[in-house]
């Protein structure tokens, strides 16, 4: 089985944690690096957990970690911290010799594409700032990147930061519009709505079954996770939800994809109402897809995978405040 390159680019907190997990231990995955870029929760905290989930997997020191860009494109930094807290469930480690890459995260995102042209796949959890900066400065890096697979926006759908914005493209609407326009060979988008809410949100029974294990790594999903499927069901969802660890499942695992589409999506980047909407136009409309939309997934084989990867025993590189 031949492995796929990935570069994960993330605003670590919850699923991005899980996401980490799954690159580095899904064995149809090769790990090259995770691009820090800013989101979720404070930028230091973000990086400090991309650490922390290396050392849970006992993987610490061996995946390069790249600080990015620690604010959006043109605006002021929004954070979904009332809903992930730090990102990490309060869990702690020493972090004296969790040194990061001294390459900005922009340029190891040039530096590995040009080396491997067409090779590496990226997947990017958070908001696009990182990859449009790379696309900016320099214009042929979307035509080295295998495929770009996006967290972002709702198919026509409910937003998760205001009614039509998803939070991804939200914080950093111009960066997600300069990537959408971009030219990326292939390039998929997980929505928000209705495909996580429908087909990766887990209600609380089966997410408890998720760390049922017991292994070192179920206890850390239910710290990183318990703070947001405590606020996701005080908003209505039913569920714990699971956009990033998905986006990067369906590029390893292709077959758990049941249905899409091609679409022409663009973001809203005027209208105070309407800031970070994705508008997806299908075929009656007649303008050029620029990316493929993922509509339907197999939420149980998700599940199972999820379930799966978290009984995998492991063994932390270091002690973990507040994991037993």
């Amino acid at each position: 089985m031949s492995r796929i390159p990935v570069i994960i680019d993330t605003d670590t907190a919850q699923d991005d944690c899980v996401t980490i997990l799954l690159g580095l231990l899904d064995p149809r995955a090769d790990l090259r690096a995770i691009t820090m870029v800013a989101g979720n929760v404070g930028f230091d905290q973000q990086v400090a957990n991309a650490h922390l989930t290396l050392n849970v997997a006992g993987r610490l020191g061996e995946v390069p970690v790249h600080v990015g860009c620690r604010a959006p494109i043109l605006r002021e930094w929004e954070s979904a911290e009332d809903v992930h807290g730090d990102g990490s469930g309060g869990l702690s480690m020493d972090l004296t010799d969790a040194s990061n890459a001294d390459e900005h995260a922009v340029n190891a995102l040039l530096r590995l594409t040009a080396e491997a042209p067409g090779e590496i796949s990226i997947v990017a959890i958070g908001p696009l700032t990182n990859i449009a900066t790379a696309v900016v400065m320099d214009r042929s890096f979307p035509s080295r990147v295998k495929s770009l697979s996006i967290m972002g926006g709702s198919n026509n759908g409910r937003g998760n930061i205001t009614p039509s914005a998803e939070f991804n493209f939200y914080v950093d609407p111009e960066a997600a519009q300069v990537v959408l326009a971009a030219g990326f060979p292939e390039l998929t988008i997980i929505p928000w709505a209705p495909l996580t809410l429908r087909d990766a949100t887990f209600a609380r029974p089966d997410y408890e079954r998720l760390s049922v294990s017991g292994t070192p790594l179920a206890r850390f999903f239910r710290r990183m996770c318990d703070a947001t499927i405590d606020y996701d069901e005080s908003v209505g969802v039913n569920g714990s939800t699971h956009p990033d660890s998905l986006t990067l499942a369906t590029l390893l695992h292709p077959e758990l994809v049941q249905a899409s589409a091609p679409y022409r999506v663009d973001v809203e980047t005027v209208s105070p109402l309407t800031r970070g909407m994705s508008s997806m136009a299908w075929g009656k409309f007649g303008l050029a897809p620029n990316a493929t939309v993922v509509e339907q997934v197999d939420g149980a084989g998700f599940y199972a995978l999820l379930a799966s990867l978290l009984a995998t025993p492991t063994t932390p590189s270091r002690p973990i405040a507040g994991l037993d």
